[in-house]
């Protein structure tokens, strides 16, 4: 295993990371703490589209875990930056829940209901079949077709659920277009936040707990990588993961006080 390399700024994986649904998980609020009094650069970066980051800070302070809305990076606000920067004010038809909204606003986008220049697409728990259909029809005659993130299924309190990309698998299917994807494993997710950082992807490190999406990110980002084995990666299943990502992290940590260690020894 490689040794950790200088880094200016960290990227850091939220659901099976640092918490498990509402639970944190132990070490996560020590980690943060810990970041904040060395004044290491961090921001929070998840795949979750539905929350704002006022949101997920909320959810993470309710945890224990120190946070402020202008440390989290969402695939909405990716999302709604790529946009804005492909075709500024452009017309945007959303298909998707209040955290895009409020970023596709916030990034000065036109959000309407006809001859929209992009579907831009994410959870969207009342979503339908009329919903499909219409988005269908705006892609096929030629919007531009953006999905916030790819993730299949989703934990809830019911066990897992369909996610976003389950729906615009359903979306690309029906249109014959793949949409642009920003979240993990998309490198556009870790390049937003880079940006944030005012740092190059090689100056960065990425940390998380699944290597499909976190690892596999900030692999083809350029960034350094930590894996921990908090989440949906363990020990006994880590070469099964690892042979599925077809990539190896840079280091592993079984946990977060030895990922604390490493980054504050």
């Amino acid at each position: 295993m490689n040794t950790l390399r200088t880094t200016r700024g960290l990227l850091i994986d939220l659901d099976g990371t640092l918490y498990h649904g509402k639970h944190m998980i132990p070490g996560a609020d020590i980690l943060i703490r810990t970041l904040q009094s060395r004044e290491i650069p961090y921001l929070f970066v998840t795949n979750n589209s539905s929350k704002t980051p006022e949101m997920v800070a909320a959810h993470l302070n309710e945890m224990g875990v120190p946070a402020d809305k202008e440390k989290v990076c969402t695939s909405s606000l990716a999302a709604a930056r790529y946009i804005a920067e492909e075709s500024p004010g452009a017309r945007v038809a959303m298909l998707g829940e209040d955290g895009l909204r409020q970023a596709l606003i916030e990034e000065g986008l036109k959000l309407v209901d006809d001859s929209p220049d992009f579907v831009v697409q994410g959870i969207d728990r009342s979503f339908t079949y009329d919903t499909l259909a219409q988005a269908v029809r705006w892609i096929r005659e030629g919007a531009r077709s953006v999905l916030t993130n790819p993730d299949l299924l989703l934990p809830s309190d019911h066990g897992l659920v369909p996610g976003a990309g389950s729906l615009g698998a359903a979306i690309e299917a029906a249109s014959g277009v793949k949409p642009v994807i920003i979240g993990k494993p998309s490198s556009h997710l870790m390049k937003y936040a880079t940006d944030r950082l005012q740092l190059s992807p090689t100056e960065a490190t990425v940390i998380g707990d699944n290597m499909r999406t976190d690892i596999a990110a900030g692999a083809a980002a350029g960034c350094q990588t930590i894996l921990v084995l908090t989440g949906l990666t363990t020990e006994s299943n880590l070469q099964m993961h690892v042979d599925a990502a077809g990539i190896s992290p840079d280091i592993i940590c079984r946990d977060l006080t030895e990922l604390t260690q490493l980054l504050c020894p």
